[in-house]
């Protein structure tokens, strides 16, 4: 047992820390490094790419596989082109939504004022988009220098930190708030194993779930953003002409988004 935990934490340390999800494991980089040394296949690290996906399978002696293909372009160092959410800062209705979601705590702000982005942490996972209501964050090129490896370690230990930390603040929450939780369930008995270990990394609890509590899968959250679009769109029309038809279709997609939101 003690050997296949430190494989996982020889794995986890490959993989870049931005918590994106797009592996599959929405609760973040740990979780995959574990599927990974279960059997799991070692490609699916997007922003890792190739670098990441060959490197885990000299680790565990594999074959090594072609890595997941991102929508950016790659950069010299083999990897997809880094990124940075940014907020349009005059659009911002200060919901809040944004800053949960954001797993490396990198979005500060307060409910009802304007939020912005500490770019210097933002890893770029797209996470905030989705839950943003007003659809007002893009995402940039990252124009600083591509990290050699040792200051990529460092980035990466800071993150894994910083995530922990997240992870036992929004669990501690989440037993008190109202409505749904846009994020997968975080498996705290995983993460407490290892928390353990680490030295500078807040203790996670394994807390129970109360019936407060409601978590939405990928493909809810998803649908919420869309929803959102539509209604949007829909209300700037409104503003300009008013109009039967298109009243009933907002009213209709409110229902929508009030029984995905459980409210």
């Amino acid at each position: 047992m003690h050997a296949q935990i430190s494989l996982i934490q020889q794995v986890d340390a490959f993989l870049p820390q931005t918590q994106c999800g797009l592996c599959g494991h929405r609760d973040g980089c740990l979780p995959y490094a574990k599927a990974i040394v279960e059997g799991e296949d070692a490609n699916k690290c997007v922003p890792g790419g190739q670098p990441v996906a060959d490197a885990i399978a000299h680790l565990l002696n594999r074959p090594k596989l072609k890595a997941e293909e991102s929508v950016w372009p790659i950069q010299s160092d083999g990897r997809p082109q880094r990124m940075k959410a940014i907020i349009r800062e005059d659009e911002c209705i200060g919901c809040t939504k944004c800053i949960s979601a954001c797993p490396v705590d990198a979005i500060i702000g307060s409910g009802k004022l304007m939020h912005t982005v500490l770019t210097d942490l933002c890893t770029g996972c797209e996470l905030c988009i989705p839950p943003c209501p007003v659809d007002c964050i893009d995402l940039v090129e990252d124009l600083q220098p591509i990290p050699n490896e040792q200051a990529r370690i460092l980035e990466q230990n800071d993150l894994r930190n910083r995530y922990y930390a997240h992870i036992q603040r929004e669990e501690n929450r989440s037993l008190h708030r109202k409505g749904p939780v846009v994020k997968a369930e975080i498996d705290t008995a995983l993460f407490a194993q290892f928390s353990k270990q680490l030295q500078s990394v807040p203790t996670i609890q394994t807390i129970k779930k109360t019936a407060l509590h409601k978590t939405l899968d990928a493909k809810s959250t998803i649908e919420l953003a869309k929803l959102r679009t539509q209604i949007k769109k829909l209300e700037k029309q409104l503003a300009v002409r008013e109009s039967v038809d298109k009243q009933e279709q907002l009213n209709t997609l409110y229902e929508k988004l009030n029984s995905i939101e459980g409210v």
